[in-house]
């Protein structure tokens, strides 16, 4: 495929995407699914040619920002009061599914060297970031969930990426030791970290030096390839590294970000995020054709291959079950030996973290990136594919419903330890009020802004007053913005007849537009 068809070939992927993204809403459906059905459908037209994905160019160009964006808006009070059961689950859950699937693979196809089965364990095993994201950022889910689900998604594909290269080093050269693999592991994370460390740290301090928002921007932006690409150069993993980054620039944002600089880099980003996770998952299912084409064919692929698939699908979901559900019971009976608070099994939580397991471009990547060379290549490749299908379509598309049946405990949610809106809003009015009160008096003490006093007086009289409830009356708030909208509304009709009528200036339009822009936005988040 020519450069020139390949851009073609982008273009038609992103207006399908739009498509498939109004249909996916219309019918309720994750758009995860929709994508990738979409991009299967296109991979069969007639004329259309074939896709060859480049392995290494999907990870270095769809990971590292899909990563970032992750770290980026994650909590680190919530990441590090998590931090064993996100462990738990991005290297025990990656490590037990590897050894279940080779053992089931091994049993199916006894003819497969062990290396080749739980090469291929470790390939299927981390739940994808792209995936997870995609599908459970709709979804109403327990923060403490959440907080897991997403900390496993930023960290388990380290783990599933060195267990993959040994497990394919074993199967090529006949060699393991484990005492190595260990030590190896060991070091490409802490390399990771550090690598992720230095690199945020320097971005934040380039960005303090900065004074033009778009170099800002796009400084933050290339920080995610950067500290991705300097980490696989130094040869510790890209992806704690770009993890680790996000998490230093994310909590430094708010320190060396001005308000501008966050509302345009947000708008960017999400832009960005959006497109690259659409055209991942079209990508993907435009890759099923070549996949096919590997295995000999629909009829062969099906025929001899469908068992030993069917054997790893199975293992891929129960092993997730089991051990999310072995380590709650573990944690279930430590909590009732040492009498810390309610020891009763989470059936609810265990559950819909058990069947969120969804697959995606990693997956395919690895699979795609294995030596020709390597025994049983086509089984890797077919049950990968079926993986990320039947996950994403199956599980991601009935999760939804699950939670809505399940209903799991939100009582978590609201920690004692932090305050509710209307306190918080009562501590920022306050503070505000006491900052002006000596800037709106005179040497003399008369009022020289007494709107600004007015005004701040108003709002730190009626945070206090609510200050004990859990939320603002709604109806009330509601009411208000309404207002607000509507002055806006009507002067951003005025102002554009001004301007159809020629009596402001196209710069003036511009100036007095963000003005309203910057009000809507403020006046739609108070609303809610």
């Amino acid at each position: 495929m020519s450069s020139v068809s390949a851009f073609k070939l982008v273009l038609l992927s992103l207006i399908v995407m739009i498509g498939l993204q109004l249909l996916a809403k219309r019918l309720r459906l994750p758009p995860a699914a929709a994508l990738l059905v979409g991009g299967i459908a296109m991979a069969f037209v007639p004329g259309l040619p074939p896709v060859h994905l480049d392995p290494d160019l999907v990870i270095v160009v769809f990971l590292p920002p899909l990563l970032m964006d992750g770290a980026y808006f994650s909590v680190w009070e919530e990441l590090k009061r998590n931090l064993g059961g996100i462990l738990l689950l991005a290297i025990g859950a990656v490590a037990f599914t590897t050894l279940a699937v080779g053992v089931v693979t091994h049993l199916v196809v006894p003819g497969l060297p062990w290396a080749v089965c739980f090469a291929l364990g470790a390939i299927v095993s981390p739940p994808d970031a792209v995936a997870a994201k995609a599908v459970l950022e709709r979804l109403a889910l327990p923060r403490k969930l959440m907080v897991l689900l997403e900390g496993e998604s930023l960290l388990n594909d380290a783990a599933g990426l060195v267990l993959v290269r040994f497990a394919v080093a074993a199967a090529l050269t006949g060699t393991f030791s484990i005492g190595h693999a260990a030590a190896s592991f060991a070091i490409l994370g802490l390399g990771g970290v550090v690598v992720g460390g230095i690199a945020g740290y320097l971005i934040v301090q380039i960005v303090r030096c900065l004074a033009d928002d778009y170099l800002i921007i796009t400084t933050s932006v290339l920080t995610a390839w950067v500290s991705y690409i300097v980490g696989e150069m130094l040869g510790v993993s890209g992806v704690i590294a770009t993890v680790t980054a996000g998490l230093t620039l994310g909590w430094y944002q708010h320190e060396v970000l001005s308000a501008t600089v966050r509302m345009r880099g947000t708008a960017f980003w999400q832009v960005i995020v959006f497109l690259l996770e659409a055209l991942v998952f079209i990508l993907i299912g435009l890759s099923l054709r070549g996949v096919i084409a590997r295995s000999g064919g629909a009829d062969d692929a099906l025929s001899t291959l469908a068992p030993a698939v069917a054997a790893v699908l199975g293992a891929v979901v129960l092993s997730r079950f089991v051990w999310v559900f072995a380590t709650e019971l573990l944690n279930t009976s430590w909590r009732h030996i040492a009498g810390r608070g309610n020891a009763i099994l989470d059936w609810r939580t265990a559950t819909i973290m058990s069947w969120a397991g969804m697959r995606g471009v990693v997956t395919l990547a690895i699979a795609l990136s294995l030596p020709e060379a390597l025994p049983g290549r086509d089984l890797i490749l077919v049950a990968s594919f079926a993986v990320i299908l039947v996950t994403v379509l199956l599980q991601g598309a009935t999760i939804g419903l699950l939670i809505e049946w399940i209903n799991p405990d939100r009582s978590s949610d609201t920690g004692a330890q932090h305050l509710t809106e209307p306190q918080a809003w009562a501590r920022l009015e306050a503070a505000q009020l006491a900052a002006i009160e000596p800037l709106v008096r005179d040497t003399d003490g008369k009022v020289i802004h007494p709107r600004l006093l007015e005004q701040y007086s108003y709002r730190a009289t009626i945070t206090k007053a609510y200050r004990e409830r859990t939320d603002f009356p709604h109806e009330e708030r509601v009411s208000h913005y309404d207002v607000v909208l509507a002055a806006i509304a009507a002067g951003r009709g005025e102002l554009l007849r001004m301007h159809r009528s020629g009596a402001i200036h196209d710069e003036m339009l511009h100036v007095l537009e963000h003005d309203l822009d910057l009000q809507e936005v403020s006046a739609r988040h108070a609303r809610g």
